[in-house]
């Protein structure tokens, strides 16, 4: 199977557009069709529906599309651990939620891995939250970092910190009931999260934004009048700072972070040097 091939096909499967995909790529479009037709032809199946002004994914493109992913992830995971040199000698794959990537802490437990692992190279992944278990499973990320451990009995899991979420706002001495008219910001945190937040009749509002990043809310509510749930971690500095005030009277809901690995990954002795690496440290609640 030529990479080369997939890579294509999830360019047009992103821009559903050849000639957004050609200029993505930097190849003629005709090169991007014709690539497309081998992919095609080797596969046996149409992978594009092609309608004036409408390419989609068909039936069989759906179904590649995951696959296709699986292996350009595992062939460029492959591609580094066969370039590894004395002086880096292993690899491990963390993957995590965009929003954990932007805790303040998290890069000083990075640097407290490499300090406690010579020869160590990493791959920090931004893994979305309904993928991690099956990558998990591939191999493709060798642990992850989350609020939902997946409840699976091959997985190994390991909590290594307990945070809050708080609801915050840019207007200060401001009470939930005052909070109820401002527009709502939506950080979507995941299940638990969804159904507590639910049962906050303040906050039963459509958002006027709703988005997977901590980093983005937070400047959203730093300057403009709205208020959303944001974790303490990444919020402790701007409640210090007077930019955000934590709304007086509304719950405050405990989360916990864990480490996931599966227990048959061959680098089972490297995870548990960076599970030897002590991360409630890292990350402070407020």
């Amino acid at each position: 199977m030529d990479t080369e091939l997939l890579k294509t096909f999830l360019e047009v499967t992103k821009t559903r557009h050849f000639g957004r995909a050609a200029d993505n790529l930097y190849l003629t479009q005709s090169a991007v069709s014709f690539r497309i037709r081998q992919l095609e032809s080797q596969l046996g199946n149409p992978l594009f529906s092609r309608q004036r002004g409408n390419v989609h994914l068909t039936p069989a493109g759906e179904r590649l599309q995951p696959y296709a992913e699986a292996i350009l992830q595992t062939w460029g995971r492959a591609k580094q651990d066969v370039a590894l040199t004395d002086s880096l000698n292993s690899q491990i794959s963390v993957g995590a939620s965009p929003m954990f990537w932007e805790f303040d802490g998290i890069s000083e437990w990075i640097h407290r891995i490499y300090a406690s692992i010579p020869g160590l190279a990493l791959r920090l992944e931004s893994v979305p939250r309904q993928s991690m278990a099956k990558r998990l499973f591939d191999k493709s990320v060798d642990i992850s970092l989350t609020c939902e451990p997946p409840r699976i009995e091959s997985m190994q899991v390991k909590k290594v910190r307990e945070f809050q979420l708080q609801l915050v706002s840019h207007k200060p001495n401001c009470s939930l009931a005052d909070a109820k008219d401002l527009p709502l910001v939506y950080l979507d945190w995941g299940t638990r999260f969804s159904v507590e937040h639910s049962r906050v009749i303040e906050l039963d509002k459509t958002p006027i934004l709703h988005t997977h990043s901590s980093k983005m809310a937070q400047e959203y509510i730093i300057n403009n009048p709205s208020m959303g749930y944001l974790p303490s971690p990444v919020v402790a500095q701007s409640v210090e700072d007077g930019l955000l005030h934590v709304v007086e009277g509304a719950p405050v809901m405990e989360q916990q972070l864990y480490l996931v690995w599966s227990e048959d990954n061959e680098k089972t002795e490297l995870i548990a040097s960076m599970l030897d690496v002590p991360f409630s440290e890292v990350i402070e609640s407020v």
